[in-house]
């Protein structure tokens, strides 16, 4: 615990065990964050050490070096003008995006250790993504103002600019899908090949109000779907191109037993990434604890102890070795404040 101790911030090796019950040590990193964190990322394989990224309700970027024992060392810092929403990696590991609650995107160069403005929208930016492919280069930000914008980092204005149904909720990029969740359980799945453009619009398979998605590959590589998360404790396993309806499912997590008869607390699914090699997928909660699924198999793997706080945010390294999570305050417990009533004479 750290901070205000209400945060933490740890890594678990992914290897396997006996039981259903996930019990390797993990290691908090140094210097960890004062805030919850809202976004994990670890770089890409382009580079041959291994380094985590995170952006925070305190307004900040941080970068570690993460050993592959699971010990980490501190490397670079920065700070923002407002809380960080979403951070992403350039594909060449040199330069880390993020968007922020002030209505604009960042690119923090490591090397320089400088900060630049490269977008802006009417509302706070939720994600960012960088995209590289054969055809061209940039950068996606989403935002709650209800708009996706594509950005060359060498012009400030947009190179493209769709307009959405709803605030950007969730979005996720594996080359050349995109899918964006929207406010009132919009879902749309783009195609980046050539220029980005409107590809399907799905009927959201879950019935309360999407948190986080994720993309899943075939077994060519290629992206074929999506995992969808919702603040009902509940996942979606949605295929963009399903050859038989009954592929496409829904199941319940991040549950407990309610301390009346009958009942269940239910918590919020926070963030969900799939494994770059076997293609299973780990989903965090509100309810503080981690679990680990196989799609295929329908099934429940491994799950966590559960910790005194939710899971805000969590991520896989490239080689797929370490698994890294944040612990902090979400906001999912209720909050009461009582306003007296005021009284004026006629």
């Amino acid at each position: 615990m750290f901070g205000f101790q209400n945060n933490a911030f740890s890594f678990n090796k992914s290897n396997n065990t006996a039981n259903n019950t996930v019990n390797n040590p993990d290691f908090e990193v140094v210097a960890p964050p004062d805030d919850t964190v809202s976004s994990l990322k670890f770089s890409p394989s382009s580079i041959s050490s291994t380094f985590l990224a995170s952006g925070s309700w305190d307004s900040r970027l941080r970068c570690w070096e993460v050993a592959q024992n699971g010990t980490t060392s501190p490397k670079a810092e920065q700070v923002l003008s407002a809380p960080v929403l979403g951070i992403c990696w350039h594909n060449d590991g040199s330069k880390i995006f993020a968007g922020t609650c002030d209505k604009q995107a960042v690119m923090w160069d490591l090397g320089a250790n400088q900060v630049t403005k490269v977008a802006a929208h009417n509302e706070a930016v939720k994600s960012v993504h960088w995209i590289q492919s054969m055809q061209y280069s940039c950068l996606m930000t989403s935002s709650w103002d209800k708009t996706l914008k594509f950005w060359d980092l060498r012009s400030p204005n947009p190179i493209l600019n769709i307009d959405l149904p709803e605030r950007s909720y969730c979005t996720d990029v594996l080359f050349p899908m995109a899918v964006v969740g929207t406010a009132q359980r919009g879902l749309i799945v783009y195609n980046l090949d050539q220029q980005p453009k409107e590809y399907r619009r799905i009927d959201s398979p879950l019935k309360f109000q999407h948190r986080c998605v994720s993309i899943f590959k075939d077994a060519n590589g290629l992206p074929t779907g999506f995992a969808l998360g919702s603040v009902e404790g509940r996942v979606g396993i949605q295929y963009v191109e399903a050859k038989d309806p009954k592929e496409n499912f829904t199941f319940k997590c991040h549950r407990s037993n309610g301390t009346t008869n009958n009942s269940q607390d239910i918590y919020a699914v926070n963030d969900i990434v799939f494994h770059p090699t076997y293609n299973t997928l780990v989903t965090v909660g509100s309810d503080g604890k981690f679990s680990f699924w196989d799609k295929d198999a329908r099934t429940k793997l491994k799950t966590s102890d559960q910790f005194p706080l939710p899971i805000s945010a969590c991520a896989i390294s490239h080689d797929g070795n370490i698994f890294g999570y944040a612990l902090g305050y979400d906001w999912s417990k209720v909050v009461i404040i009582v306003i007296p009533t005021l009284y004026r004479n006629n």
